[in-house]
């Protein structure tokens, strides 16, 4: 009786980990997915006050 609740609790944390690591993957590809996002829009400003103060010249 022993073995199977050993073997029950072993295949839970499987189960457990299995799962805590399907939300890494998803909210690490949603974090980069945000960080790309405010890197494009950052390198828009750039760009755009580049250009402003260039044609001021």
């Amino acid at each position: 009786m022993l073995m199977d609740e050993k073997a029950q609790i072993s295949a839970e944390m499987i189960l457990i980990m299995g799962a805590i690591l399907v939300l890494v993957i998803v909210a690490g590809g949603f974090i980069f997915n945000i960080s790309n996002t405010i890197a494009n829009t950052i390198m828009n400003v750039t760009n755009t006050a580049r250009n402003s103060a260039i044609n001021r010249m």
